[in-house]
């Protein structure tokens, strides 16, 4: 039985929200390739999705080949994270305390910083929702050779007030489909931050009180379907698909 979201008179695009998934980041990252090629070959309406990673993770942008090698031996309270690669670009993001959305669509006008901020619009009126503004990154200097993607923001990141980043994104194109997952950094923890890349200047973002995980994705998929002009219907993986994910070749 699929849950849909706004109904409405007109005629709105279908879009398909997979349900909250909880699971290792190399399942995740198997997901979302999937359903990007599962989109470009036109078996699949566009899809929206919100996840986390468990056990924690670092993640790879899919050409940074060279990383520190005491990652692979990281532990965070008492679980080893994982290294993972990401099927899009990008620098490392440390995966605690964050939620991931993913979005999968096609026809998006205009260049990649275009596409990035057009889809960000959901992010933004979502957030503003819950009484928290953000703005886009600027890229400042040291962005190339800082190796933590929260340690500085780009015109495809979104930031709060004070500058501090709370949205880093990342995206991959294939012909006019568009794959662009990121992650919310709901509550990390600055010392494991500190562990992993080895910066004192790491900045927790500073949220509103008692603002949880489902209050955060209950508003976005609002917000989603008012940007996107869209009705949404829930619809979790099934057996098949599942089997279909899980053959595939890892990254």
């Amino acid at each position: 039985m699929m849950k849909r979201y706004n109904l409405s008179l007109v005629q709105l695009d279908i879009w398909r929200l997979i349900p909250f998934l909880e699971a290792p980041g190399n399942v995740q990252m198997a997901i979302d390739g999937w359903l990007l090629e599962q989109h470009l070959s036109g078996k699949y309406p566009s899809i929206l999705r919100f996840y986390t990673w468990s056990p924690p993770a670092i993640s790879l942008g899919y050409h940074q080949r060279k990383y520190p090698e005491f990652w692979q031996n990281l532990t965070w309270q008492g679980q080893k994270l994982d290294v993972v690669r990401r099927p899009t670009g990008g620098r490392a993001v440390l995966h605690q305390g964050d939620l991931t959305y993913a979005v999968v669509t096609s026809g998006l006008t205009g260049d990649r910083i275009q596409a990035y901020q057009k889809i960000c619009e959901f992010l933004i009126q979502g957030w503003r929702s819950l009484s928290v503004e953000l703005d886009y990154g600027t890229a400042g200097r040291g962005y190339i050779h800082n190796p933590n993607c929260f340690g500085t923001a780009t015109g495809a990141d979104l930031v709060l007030s004070d500058h501090t980043k709370l949205i880093g994104s990342a995206q991959l194109r294939r012909g006019g489909t568009i794959l662009q997952h990121g992650s919310m950094q709901l509550n990390p923890d600055a010392d494991l931050f500190k562990q992993v890349f080895g910066t004192e200047s790491f900045s927790k973002p500073q949220l509103p009180p008692n603002l949880d995980r489902d209050r955060v994705i209950e508003a976005l998929i609002i917000a989603a379907g008012d940007r996107f002009a869209m009705q949404i219907e829930v619809q979790p993986l099934s057996e098949d698909e599942w089997k279909a994910i899980l053959a595939q070749p890892r990254i």
